[in-house]
């Protein structure tokens, strides 16, 4: 019996002395160092004299370079070993469409998606990728530029003469592939 007591009381000194110590009070976390200064504002010298992507408005594009120019992206797309199944738009400077065309089996929302990088980069006058980028890179005030805008590679303004006469936008592949499609299309319109 003396050694239950004795196993009982010790059992009784190790609670006691464990939930001591859980109530102790847990040290003070170390003070936060001083927030740092905010960054000096970019030097006026920083800031372009000239727009960037200012480049004049021309003619609408007509059927023919049109077709051209999808002729031409759609071939990118079966060079060599290549099974890349788009959907290429061609608009004009409005954002406008102008031509279509799609590969049989293409996803359905390629539909929309191409000519949402076309009409971006007519309206914006520069390639899709600009935005993809910007976006990439911790840039999300391009999301509030314009509703319709598609930051996704495979949009490209149709230049000549100095002037953007349309845009050329392709979906279906990844970007890569998009944007190497359409790059040859817009290379047919110099």
């Amino acid at each position: 019996m003396r050694a239950q007591t004795i196993a009982c009381l010790a059992a009784g000194i190790t609670m006691l002395a464990t939930s001591t110590l859980a109530q102790q009070p847990a040290p003070a976390p170390a003070p936060a160092p001083a927030p740092a200064a905010p960054p000096a504002q970019p030097p006026s010298g920083g800031t372009p004299d000239q727009m960037p992507f200012d480049i004049p408005y021309g003619l609408a594009i007509n059927l023919e370079q049109a077709k051209q120019a999808v002729a031409a992206a759609s071939a990118e797309a079966r060079k060599g070993a290549r099974t890349w199944k788009l959907a290429i738009t061609v608009v004009d400077p409005n954002g406008d469409l102008v031509y279509f065309e799609r590969t049989d089996g293409t996803q359905v929302a390629s539909v929309g998606v191409s000519q949402g990088k076309a009409r971006t980069a007519a309206r914006f006058r520069r390639e899709t990728r600009i935005f993809y980028n910007a976006m990439e890179t911790g840039h999300p005030y391009v999301a509030t530029l314009d509703p319709t805008l598609v930051a996704s590679p495979g949009g490209f303004p149709l230049i000549t003469g100095g002037k953007i006469i349309g845009a050329i936008g392709c979906s279906g592949g990844t970007g890569d592939q998009d944007a190497a499609a359409c790059k040859a299309g817009a290379e047919t319109i110099k």
